[in-house]
């Protein structure tokens, strides 16, 4: 009998730790099963984890890759089983048939939900709490998503569209070569446009190493170079423009081994943007985004409008780079308490009411 108690002894740590852990085996499995249904249309359960994704920070620079292989990023892939666990109720039984529905082997299946509902035990109130607020303004699942194009990909996708008889254009955008004439002209003129086919793809972005890739990506036309400039007025190096001066110009700029920044600064904008972040957004939805208020720099001086701090945030040293503007900034009593120099909240009732929005938005990524 002491030989079995020592024996127990012995194992429970043991299967504590097995409880605790997940085999790669099982994870490459789960991340598998997640990208395969994340490629069905109006698949609830994979819309609803890259929804929450998205919302909590948790998705990296880009929703679709971050999906698509969760194996590579285990905060993502934490984050993902957590808010499976909250769609499932925070009930172990209805995990386990989630996930047998998304045909997981049989070997991964219990260990994720001892795995999972170990991890989040203590969590499940605040889970349920925040599923009950995501549900108000979920509109449901956006899946049928194809695996993140490569560069060639979207160099090809684009000159596809370009060849195209006719496209929708956006300003001073070059997507179709014109060649009706006479009759035809004027029949091509009276025509509807056909629907936009180029590729909105970001993340291909973050790997182009030389403008000839990005001349190659979207046309000689569509993109230009100019001096980038800080928010002083310095001068910082070369940048280019990809379809200048419309409202879907994106600026690139090449930082050696700091990686490339992509900066949006126009809107409406078709690109899809890391963490769902553009120019134009709320203040509100930066708030959801990061989980939680942040600080910014007040208005009208050094760095004005930008984001100092994200508070230990979802987008903390994320290399996400913000600058807000007010928009009403008519009544002085309200535009006096966010200027100067100062640090202030984003919770700041006066930033309310003053329309806070983002301004621009850049993106840094590393090699």
């Amino acid at each position: 009998m002491k030989r079995f108690f020592i024996l127990v002894a012995l194992l429970v740590p043991v299967l504590l730790s097995a409880q605790t852990k997940l085999s790669q085996t099982i994870i490459d499995d789960f991340s598998a099963r997640v990208a395969a249904h994340y490629q069905l249309p109006h698949d609830s359960i994979t819309g609803y984890i890259a929804e929450q994704l998205t919302r909590s920070g948790n998705a990296g620079l880009d929703i679709d890759s971050t999906v698509f292989d969760l194996k590579k990023d285990p905060v993502a892939l934490d984050a993902a089983l957590k808010f499976l666990y909250q769609y499932s109720d925070c009930n172990r039984q209805r995990f386990i048939a989630n996930l047998r529905s998304m045909n997981l082997q049989t070997n991964s299946v219990f260990p994720i939900a001892t795995y999972t509902a170990n991890k989040y035990k203590g969590d499940v109130k605040a889970l349920m709490e925040d599923k009950q607020d995501f549900l108000t303004t979920y509109t449901g699942p956006v899946t049928g998503k194809k695996p993140p194009a490569t560069i060639a990909e979207v160099a090809a996708a684009n000159q596809a569209a370009a060849n195209a008889p006719a496209t929708a254009s956006n300003g001073n955008e070059t997507t179709a070569t014109e060649t009706a004439t006479g009759d035809n002209a004027t029949a091509a003129t009276t025509a509807a446009p056909a629907a936009d086919t180029r590729n909105w793809e970001v993340k291909p972005l973050f790997s182009v190493r030389t403008p000839e890739q990005l001349v190659e990506m979207y046309g000689a036309n569509n993109v230009t170079q100019h001096d980038a400039v800080n928010l002083s007025g310095e001068k910082e190096g070369e940048a280019y423009l990809i379809y200048p001066d419309t409202d879907n110009e994106l600026e690139v700029q090449f930082d050696g081994e700091n990686g490339n920044i992509l900066t949006f600064s126009h809107y409406p904008s078709k690109w899809k943007s890391p963490y769902g972040i553009k120019a134009g957004d709320p203040l509100d939805k930066l708030s959801k985004v990061n989980g939680r208020p942040f600080k910014l720099n007040a208005f009208e001086w050094t760095n004005s409008g930008m984001v100092s701090s994200w508070n230990g945030g979802a987008l903390e040293g994320k290399g996400v780079v913000i600058v807000l503007k007010a928009n009403n900034t008519g009544d002085p009593k309200q535009y006096d308490q966010a200027t100067g120099d100062k640090t202030l909240r984003s919770d700041m009732p006066a930033l309310k009411k003053l329309d806070v929005i983002v301004e621009s938005v850049a993106f840094k990524a590393a090699n």
